[in-house]
């Protein structure tokens, strides 16, 4: 039996395999009808470089193999071009897709299949990581990137905190007091707010600070790490208040705010994420100061944009003793400049090159990516995502991943896209308390 037929009889050992195991979507988290799944071939989906490279779709019906149905597929880079495409008929349910492939170089490959029935269009990914811990950044180090930022933080600090305390009765618990909390950011007359929840009973107690992911919404902050002993405090980063209705942020992020991400990039001293990383700088400065925190225990905690921030928030400032961080985003940016995929907000992909990749704004990318950060990061990390990522592509990710060389713990889970299963926010939860509860 030759290697194609051997994979071909896997395939449909694989899909009996699904069904007898009454698997439900985990590329998708829905309840769809119809369920498409697409996995690599090895179970740990993956690769050395050279490695062939064969993708199974599988294709279920109220849990069950969907017998003679035809998907479309296509296979590429994460967020290139398609290297092959095609269709392909499922006479028991699943198949092999495409052609065997290698990448002669670390990266991610993704293979997207389709499928409508009845008129509704249904999808699934699967992706193969190519020697993932192996990915290097196309970002370049400016010299004087050090120089940059020790230099915002120092004129940042001469700015008096002047934070400010309003108790929410309504969020407060048996166990915690919960208040919104404002102070000055980086320049006089810019505020920084957040949610504050400490535990009633007097005494010293570590902290966390989460970071947010992109957006702009209310916070509710995090009680139930308050009520175990931990003091935490909860971020926005958009100068607002946290405690509106919900129809404020929403027509914020409709106008005034829309495409943030953007703001002023061609000039690195207005950048918008100047006052976003300052800020964190800033929540640090104020959990220091509350007379409740144990003053040599903190942790920083985000995923997406907050996965970056809190990177960025432990490279700029070493009384972060740990670190938390979910899909990074803003790593790798300059990824699309070099024929593969860069991190969010995708600045300078095809869609926006013409008016993004411009040298200033190129140049003051470099001064912003989790990176350039992530070389300085010096204290032990939990980090945690997937391989089936098409926010925060994985390629870029893993490009800052790499340059850590602080203890790291990774928790893979393949499967998961720019989401977590609860297991893994279980495994931050239990990470942290290990850490920061004597």
């Amino acid at each position: 039996m030759n290697r194609l037929s051997l994979i071909r009889a896997f395939a449909l050992a694989y899909g009996l395999l699904l069904l007898s195991v009454q698997i439900t979507t985990a590329q998708t988290r829905s309840n769809q009808l119809i369920q498409v799944v697409v996995s690599p071939e090895k179970p740990d989906w993956t690769y050395a470089v050279g490695e062939e490279i064969n993708f199974f779709v599988t294709v279920l019906r109220h849990q069950a193999l969907m017998e003679n149905a035809e998907v479309t597929y296509t296979i590429s880079l994460e967020k290139m071009a398609p290297l092959q495409s095609g269709k392909v008929p499922l006479k028991i349910g699943t198949a092999v897709v495409g052609k065997t492939l290698k990448l002669d170089e670390p990266g991610f490959l993704r293979c997207e299949a389709r499928i409508t029935v009845d008129g509704v269009e249904y999808r699934g990914i699967g992706t193969a990581a190519v020697a993932p811990e192996s990915v290097q950044p196309t970002q370049q180090l400016p010299d004087d990137f050090w120089e940059f930022w020790n230099g915002a933080k120092a004129e940042a600090a001469k700015v008096p905190l002047d934070a400010k305390l309003t108790l929410l009765p309504e969020r407060c618990t048996e166990k915690a007091d919960v208040y919104q909390v404002n102070m000055q950011n980086y320049e006089t007359g810019a505020r920084l707010y957040g949610i504050l929840a400490k535990p009633k009973i007097a005494g010293k107690y570590p902290a966390v600070l989460q970071v947010p992911g992109a957006g702009i919404r209310p916070y509710a902050g995090i009680v139930d790490l308050a009520e175990k002993g931990i003091i935490t405090l909860q971020i926005g980063i958009h100068g607002i208040p946290v405690t509106y209705e919900t129809g404020l942020y929403d027509d914020l992020r409709a106008a005034p705010l829309k495409n943030y991400q953007f703001f002023n990039m061609d000039d690195r001293d207005q950048y918008y994420y100047k006052r976003v990383y300052l800020g964190c700088v800033r929540a640090i400065d104020y959990l220091y100061s509350l007379p409740e925190f144990d003053g040599q225990t903190l942790a920083v905690w985000g995923g997406s944009q907050g996965g970056a921030l809190s990177i960025v928030t432990a490279a700029l400032d070493d009384r972060v003793d740990y670190l938390v961080s979910l899909y990074p985003a803003l790593c790798d940016l300059t990824g699309y400049l070099h024929g593969r995929a860069g991190g969010w907000p995708h600045m300078f992909n095809e869609a926006n090159a013409p008016f993004m990749a411009k040298e200033e704004k190129i140049k003051v990318s470099a001064y912003y990516d989790v990176v350039n950060f992530a070389r300085n990061v010096k204290i032990p990390g939990f980090y945690t995502w997937g391989y089936n990522d098409e926010t925060c592509p994985p390629t870029s990710f893993y490009t800052a991943y790499n340059q850590i060389g602080a203890p790291k713990e990774l928790f893979l889970v393949q499967e998961t896209g720019h989401w977590t299963f609860p297991e893994q926010q279980a495994k931050i939860q239990e990470w942290l308390l290990a850490k920061l509860k004597p």
